[in-house]
């Protein structure tokens, strides 16, 4: 079914990384969700009304809630294809993040009110009168809650939505949702044991736990997430296979919602690269990263060789953060002469959790450096807010 719907209402649907084919799964997606849970809606209410269980008539405001994500999210969509404006630069990516956002603070809205729902139905029980009906219609819920549980993991394994994911949770908790008061209601009328209430807020907690992670993955990109692991190792390995190029520091990279990334980055190269030279790789790279979907900004940075005397401090320097700790990169290394001293200004990256505050990493490199090299003085700049590229590739000689 679901194979049937994308290539009946999406066009070139395996085309995922086309922004309007994006939008396209996200419409779909909406679109079922708003007839489906209308429907089912209507169908809970109706059966509320006749059993007069208030777990019942709440799940079905549950779908009515439901329906209005499914508009949320797809005007969500809808607005981030927008194209980018002068007040935009960056284009309206976000705005797919926003909707997921949105989603999650209703299902933990939907959460509290089941919750004080529940909590009211246990202080004050109530008779449920049982009908066939009532029964039918919640089985029916969950089956279409099934499937539309496996229709929106399924587009979200296409094109990678937080927005999807958000539907998809939502879903899977009207499945345990509606399961709960389904068995609430039989048990109540086959053993006589009224569970509405424990049922509706037991349902609720577990609602409350899946919003409360659903809004942190909701934050996360719009706060500025660190990239993965994978992204900052690939961009690393085809940066260093670029001939002349011998290593890479300073990555950073902004997520402006799916498919609408920036980077910038320093490449390192030799110090005797003529300027033009330099120029030509570092508008290679730039052109190649833009073919690949990814804006990226390069920034050269000149290294010394290692007969030089800034090569042999740059050796001395990773000599000595090896031994304090063998994640800290140092790079931007430069030289000032002086009447009275050299200055050796650098700038140093500390990996988290490093066990040392900066002042004493640079107590102990300046120490050391003054012996190694009488007359020198450190002037250490640390580094933050960069992605981290492993030190034992940071000068790679090509």
């Amino acid at each position: 079914m679901t194979n049937f719907l994308v290539k009946t209402f999406i066009k070139d649907s395996e085309n995922i990384e086309n922004p309007s084919v994006r939008t396209a799964y996200g419409k779909l997606s909406g679109k079922v969700g708003i007839v489906c849970n209308l429907l089912l809606c209507a169908g809970k209410f109706i059966a509320g009304m006749i059993s007069g269980s208030v777990s019942i008539t709440a799940d079905a405001a549950n779908n009515l809630s439901d329906a209005s994500s499914s508009v949320i999210s797809l005007i969500g969509f809808k607005l981030s294809e927008k194209s980018a404006d002068r007040e935009h630069p960056y284009g309206h990516g976000r705005y797919e993040y926003l909707a997921a956002f949105v989603v999650a603070a209703l299902i933990l809205a939907i959460g509290f009110e089941l919750l004080r729902d529940g909590i009211e139905k246990i202080v004050n029980p109530a008779e449920v009168e049982f009908g066939v009906l009532p029964a039918v219609v919640l089985g029916t819920s969950i089956l279409v809650k099934c499937w539309m549980m496996i229709f929106n993991r399924k587009l979200d394994g296409k094109i990678n939505s937080e927005a999807l994911k958000a539907t998809f949770a939502d879903s899977r908790n009207d499945v345990i949702t509606t399961s709960a008061v389904l068995a609430a209601y039989l048990i109540s009328h086959f053993f006589g044991i009224k569970l509405d209430g424990i049922m509706a807020a037991a349902v609720a907690v577990f609602i409350l736990y899946s919003g409360i992670g659903l809004i942190k993955d909701a934050m996360d990109p719009l706060l500025g997430k660190a990239p993965d692991e994978e992204q900052v190792e690939r961009i690393r390995e085809k940066i260093l296979s670029y001939k002349g190029v011998v290593g890479t520091h300073d990555l950073m990279i902004h997520d402006y919602g799916p498919g609408r990334q920036f980077a910038s980055v320093h490449v390192e190269v030799p110090d005797s690269m003529p300027l033009a030279k330099c120029h030509e790789i570092i508008d290679k790279i730039e052109r190649d990263f833009l073919r690949d979907g990814l804006n990226m900004l390069v920034h050269p940075d000149p290294i010394a060789s290692g007969g030089s005397f800034e090569g042999k401090i740059n050796a001395e320097l990773n000599e000595i953060t090896k031994k304090i700790d063998d994640r800290i990169t140092i790079h931007d290394l430069r030289t000032i002469r002086c009447s009275d001293e050299t200055k050796v200004i650098f700038d140093c990256v500390l990996p988290q959790n490093s066990g040392l505050s900066e002042q004493e990493i640079k107590d102990e490199i300046s120490r050391f450096i003054a012996v190694k090299f009488p007359g020198c003085r450190c002037i250490i700049s640390f580094d933050s807010g960069f992605a981290s590229i492993p030190k034992s590739n940071a000068h790679e000689e090509r």
